[in-house]
């Protein structure tokens, strides 16, 4: 995998992340993902309140991330990356954020007023649904990408033999 992907990867801070309805339209989100290069997948999670991204991916499992908006990235003319993949969506709800704690971490550091939502105690009774997650663990199984970010090239492509 080239360096400056896998620095999209680390760096930005949302992607797109797209799954399919059951009439099969795509449906897409803005999410936090991260990336665990140890294993070459992605992880992102959902509240059990919000439960569609789920529900979609135990339906088919095709997915896709699109790493297209740098903001707040530190990155200059990054390239655009689509990764498309397979998720999974176990039935297992986490109840802790403290399931997450690298990742809450990482949140935080990136987005400090952030973590007001979980301090206050009054805030995280009101909002358990919200802090009650579904993991969602996305393995890659092509990987595109548009230097500095021209959609106008042909993308560059990794297959998943590559990944990792």
């Amino acid at each position: 995998m080239p360096a400056q992907v896998e620095e999209v990867f680390r760096e930005f801070r949302t992607c797109e992340f797209t799954t399919l309805a059951r009439d099969g339209t795509p449906v897409t989100w803005p999410m936090l993902p991260f990336w665990r290069p140890d294993t070459g997948q992605f992880m992102t999670t959902t509240s059990i309140g919000l439960p569609d991204k789920a529900f979609n991916i135990r339906r088919d499992p095709r997915v896709s991330l699109l790493f297209s908006d740098p903001t707040g990235s530190g990155l200059d003319n990054p390239p655009t990356v689509l990764v498309q993949g397979h998720a999974a969506a176990p039935d297992k709800i986490n109840t802790s954020i403290g399931a997450y704690e690298k990742e809450v971490k990482l949140v935080y550091r990136r987005q400090p007023s952030g973590a007001i939502w979980s301090s206050n105690p009054l805030l995280r009774w009101y909002f358990d649904w919200y802090f009650m997650r579904l993991e969602i663990t996305i393995t890659p199984t092509r990987i595109l990408w548009w230097d500095r970010g021209d959609l106008s090239a042909p993308p560059r492509v990794v297959e998943v033999p590559d990944v990792g």
